[in-house]
């Protein structure tokens, strides 16, 4: 057996039921990740630098293939719903014993890394992967142990990805053949028949959501984050494709992070080492920090090149929209090392309403904080399907509800805590539509939106009028620096308005249908945000 370390990771990995495989390969550089990836023709370098792979059949999550094991610690504690799917400990089991069986007689990749920028808080992982590539992700994404950790580290968390095994659904129960499933009881990760590396990240999300809250009191949250240079600093509530990423790459500002945090009672902190980050349409004028990470040890996914030639085309969405790269985050030039920040001044909720409803830049009151939060609310193309234009609404519970376990009750409850505790100003951004929905309207400048940012964080719209938008309540300002007042109120950029009263009405209705599985547990002040039709 051809060992590539001086640490033995065997007997870990029969510790863990992994035995007779071929070639183990630990805690290896990008460097030879990269060359053992292109020797195995998986991947191909840009010409920046960067590794590009495909990951094959799913280019991302499958939430209906996302299952936790439903056991004695988990069985009272767990919101179960359509995101969190319940197996049994046997399924869990069964499957186990088949995918460590797979690794026989296969090359295997073995890093150590752990979660968790705050030392009162980590988390000591290990993930075992059959592609060299997906270790790469692994080293990008979380953090990285010194040399003289790893002679003393213990294994936490432990996930294994194979994505050429497949479960037999009429066999191992589930929906099909590929499955992401956690068991709390095991500290384990299982991920089978997906390549796409992305489960591995928010797999990881997903266990800290559980264990944070639930018994370190730490508030975790799908946001990113950064830091001005007086030390304020800012978090950045979103879903995909809201601009958390873009947004909070800020060269004023020193960044956190990227995705994933945690607010404890002296500040926040990041879970993670690294971005990923969405890279369709990704320009250099539009987004210069994430586009100068595109460069050696980065790991482009989906993407294509210009025929011809080795240069990424990043408008080309022809394998998949969800194209993406990881980097770590010393890749970004003004990236805050440790990412650890202090008690946020400034919350931002993102949404890309796609409808053009909701203003650019509106304040919110706690009350309404706490409706917007619960509600998670987003709207998107619908699709590239021919003679689909029409947006779709997304409501996804606190910004993240695939991957939260526990009621979304808790987090707002422990979220509203602290903004009321703190006084922390919280403002409600659409970088989406204006003039009209998708289709008649144009998307808002990023400019304009960074604009508003930057009046926000500087207290420049302290002293603002506002005046309340007749659906939603919400206090948008008369006037904001570096933006056109006209835009401000998005019914003045509407040609139709009437058409904006009948779109307004329609989205608010949605928005009060979405939180009736919530009402019972929010209280009056909450209740009382609700839109006004």
């Amino acid at each position: 057996m051809q060992m590539s370390s001086v640490r033995n990771p065997v007997a870990d990995l029969r510790e863990l039921g992994i035995e007779n495989v071929s070639n183990v390969y630990y805690q290896l550089s990008p460097e030879k990740l990269v060359e053992q990836t292109l020797a195995r023709k998986q991947g191909v370098l840009a010409d920046t630098g960067a590794l590009a792979v495909n990951t094959g059949q799913f280019t991302g999550r499958s939430p209906k293939d996302k299952f936790i094991v439903k056991d004695d610690l988990t069985a009272d504690t767990v919101n179960w719903n359509d995101f969190n799917i319940p197996v049994s400990a046997d399924v869990f089991d069964r499957l186990y014993k088949k995918i460590t069986a797979y690794f026989t007689g296969k090359d295997i990749w073995v890093r150590d890394c752990y979660a968790c920028a705050d030392q009162d808080y980590r988390v000591n992982i290990k993930v075992v992967t059959e592609l060299p590539w997906s270790s790469l992700f692994a080293y990008n994404m979380f953090l990285r142990p010194t040399e003289e950790e790893l002679d003393y580290m213990h294994t936490d968390w432990t996930v294994i990805q194979a994505p050429g095994f497949l479960a037999d659904p009429a066999v191992d129960g589930t929906r099909q053949g590929n499955f992401s499933m956690v068991s709390f009881s095991r500290k384990t990760i299982i991920i089978g028949g997906s390549a796409y590396t992305g489960e591995i990240k928010k797999g990881i999300f997903t266990i800290l959501n559980y264990v944070l809250p639930h018994d370190k009191q730490v508030l975790s949250m799908h946001c990113s984050a950064n830091q001005g240079d007086e030390g304020d600093t800012a978090i950045f509530f979103g879903l995909s494709g809201t601009g958390k990423t873009t947004l909070s790459a800020d060269p004023s500002r020193k960044l956190i992070g990227d995705d994933e945090h945690g607010w404890t009672s002296t500040g926040v902190f990041n879970f993670e080492g690294g971005c990923y980050a969405k890279c369709i349409d990704l320009s250099e004028e539009k987004e210069p920090q994430i586009f100068r990470a595109v460069r050696p040890g980065a790991l482009l996914e989906n993407i294509q090149f210009f025929p011809g030639t080795n240069t990424v085309n990043y408008t080309d969405c022809t394998i998949t929209e969800n194209t993406r790269v990881s980097y770590p985050l010393s890749y970004i030039d003004n990236a805050l090392e440790p990412s650890i920040g202090g008690i946020p001044k400034n919350i931002f909720f993102l949404t890309c309403d796609a409808y053009g409803v909701l203003p650019p830049v509106s304040r919110l009151t706690p009350g309404q904080a706490m409706y917007q939060f619960i509600s998670g609310y987003t709207a998107k193309v619908a699709g590239t399907e021919a003679g689909v234009t029409e947006p779709k609404s997304t409501f996804s519970a606190c910004f993240g509800a695939p991957f939260i376990p526990l009621h979304p009750a808790q987090y707002a409850q422990m979220l509203g805590e602290k903004m009321r505790r703190h006084q922390v100003n919280v403002w409600l951004i659409n970088t989406g539509w204006t003039g009209g929905a998708y289709g008649i309207g144009s998307r808002i400048k990023l400019s304009y939106t960074r604009a508003m940012i930057s009046a926000a964080l500087k207290g420049e719209l302290d002293n603002a009028t506002f005046h309340p938008h007749p659906v939603f309540g919400v206090a948008m300002p008369d006037s904001c620096p570096g933006v056109p007042a006209e835009i401000l109120d998005p019914r003045n950029t509407w040609n139709d308005k009437a058409a904006y009263d009948e779109k307004a009405k329609d989205l608010a209705a949605q928005f009060i249908r979405n939180f009736e599985k919530y009402a019972a547990a929010a209280d009056a002040e909450i209740l009382a945000a609700a839109p006004k039709i």
